[in-house]
């Protein structure tokens, strides 16, 4: 296990890349991309949760789970074509990484809504509401991991 004074170099190394990315005006703008492209797949993620819990009674985790993977594949084609545009690299590799990033963000997507509508939110909301919290998520794992140069 490393000691305090072993990590130190290596988060203070950390915190300057941070500093120097968060300048960075392309990072933002590729953020607003993403965000862009998010808000087709949460569009299209609501819609087919919706019909399913409303429409079709399916439990609202399944459909969760069920509107997650048609959104992915909006999600992947529109990141990679325009948001990572210039980071693509090999279509099969990166949508591996992609489908890894989002499984995990599935993840924290369903534990957020589970307590959501718990604590009494309505399943649609709650689901509107979980996918927000786990952007911030998503968007780090794709930059830093999925579309890496």
């Amino acid at each position: 296990m490393a000691r305090a004074s072993e990590l130190a170099p290596r988060f203070s190394a950390l915190a300057g890349r941070a500093r120097v990315a968060v300048r960075r005006p392309a990072n933002w703008v590729q953020l607003l991309k993403f965000c862009v492209v998010g808000a087709t797949g949460y569009a299209v993620n609501l819609g087919v949760y919706a019909a399913l819990v409303h429409g079709a009674s399916v439990h609202f985790l399944l459909a969760a789970v069920c509107s997650f993977a048609v959104a992915v594949g909006n999600n992947y084609t529109w990141n990679r074509l325009w948001t990572f545009r210039r980071e693509r690299g090999h279509v099969a590799l990166q949508g591996a990484r992609f489908l890894v990033v989002s499984l995990l963000a599935l993840g924290a997507n369903l534990a957020a809504l589970g307590i959501l509508v718990a604590v009494g939110v309505p399943k649609v909301p709650a689901q509107a509401a979980a996918i927000v919290l786990v952007t911030p998520l998503s968007f780090l794992g794709n930059k830093l991991w999925s579309f890496k140069p």
